[in-house]
């Protein structure tokens, strides 16, 4: 029989990690794009939107926020076991992170990863980079487990629906009630989208966001797409929309970033610059609402999801038709491309 695992005895927070000055941003991008086909113009232009900003991320400071927020409310639970973080791409390394977990004599952590929706990388990924930094530290390497994807977990969409409420609000009356809501999230290619449930979950929390908040025109559109331009990547692009609905007689969008939790580069760049720069071009009305981030209910959610594994609860809240997500993934979940399955191993 295999041996019994120990109790949980640690939190692992994972994100994707961003450059904190201009000297990190070229070699953070090279992790990023390191066997990616994506044209080295890309990396520079994107290199480029960092430099408007000094080079600095503001994800690094939103997951400490973050971190701290999910620390008191981890408290209020009686949970009261370490969080560590660890990014993929830049520091605190995921390797780094575990090799202190052994230290610290951790041996069974319980991961949230920084997002909502299963793909292949929002998720299968940061399992497979959990084993890669796993064989790095080697003997005595923590084992690593993960909570369910949150997109239709009520507190998400309550917390999604009262930010989005407060941006329609900022509309006048009768304009607010001819607002096109874009729902937007980071574009992947479609070899990637075939192989998730991506765009389902997406368009479910979509869904029950405008439910909530009984405002009947939404669609879901997709940013920062990066392959060559002659790979298919899920659309339609958020700006082609815009111009689109111009045309259509639009007078006021107000773009949700639910595909992010945070308002990092691609959040602050591809909508609060080149949409609204479009926008503004297009004399259209632009409200950007601001990504779920610290909001107390989104807090409360990952404490809870936490909640559910550390203490094997059998109560699993998830609002519509598709469910609780899977906390254990299967084997052949999320592979890209679509191929025989291989690593990934950990949960």
């Amino acid at each position: 029989m295999p041996e019994a695992l120990p109790p949980f005895d640690s939190i692992l927070f994972v994100s994707f990690g961003g450059p904190e000055g201009m000297d990190d941003v070229m070699p953070f991008l090279e992790n990023v794009l390191r066997g990616k086909n994506v044209p080295r113009e890309r990396m520079l232009a994107v290199a480029e939107h960092y430099r408007r900003f000094d080079g600095v991320s503001p994800i690094n400071q939103q997951n400490r926020a973050l971190i701290a927020a999910l620390r008191t409310e981890l408290d209020g639970l009686g949970l009261e076991l370490p969080v560590y973080w660890g990014n993929r791409n830049w520091q605190p390394l995921l390797p780094d992170v575990l090799r202190q977990m052994r230290d610290d004599g951790r041996q069974r952590g319980i991961a949230f990863f920084t997002s909502m929706f299963s793909c292949y990388s929002g998720c299968r990924q940061y399992r497979e980079n959990i084993l890669d930094a796993q064989q790095q530290v080697g003997a005595g390497a923590p084992h690593i487990e993960k909570v369910r994807m949150g997109f239709n977990h009520p507190l998400f969409i309550e917390a999604q629906a009262d930010l989005v409420k407060s941006g329609l609000q900022s509309l006048e009356p009768l304009r607010r009630a001819t607002a096109k809501i874009l729902f937007t999230a980071h574009s992947i290619p479609m070899s990637m989208a075939v192989n998730s449930r991506y765009a389902l979950q997406l368009s479910e929390a979509c869904r029950l966001v405008a439910q909530e908040i009984a405002h009947s025109d939404w669609e879901l559109v997709y940013q920062s797409r990066s392959g060559p331009p002659q790979q298919p990547w899920l659309e339609p692009d958020i700006c082609d929309r815009i111009e689109e609905l111009a045309g259509e007689g639009t007078r006021d969008v107000v773009i949700v970033p639910i595909g992010f939790i945070s308002d990092h580069m691609e959040v602050l760049f591809d909508l609060d610059t080149e949409a609204k720069e479009l926008c503004d071009r297009l004399e259209l009305g632009f409200v950007r609402v601001p990504s779920v981030g610290i909001h107390p209910r989104f807090v409360t959610m990952i404490a809870q999801l936490l909640q559910e594994r550390i203490e094997h609860l059998d109560t699993r809240p998830a609002l519509g038709p598709l469910g609780p997500s899977h906390d254990v993934c299967p084997i052949d979940c999320c592979l890209y491309p679509p191929t025989t399955p291989s690593r990934g191993g950990s949960q």
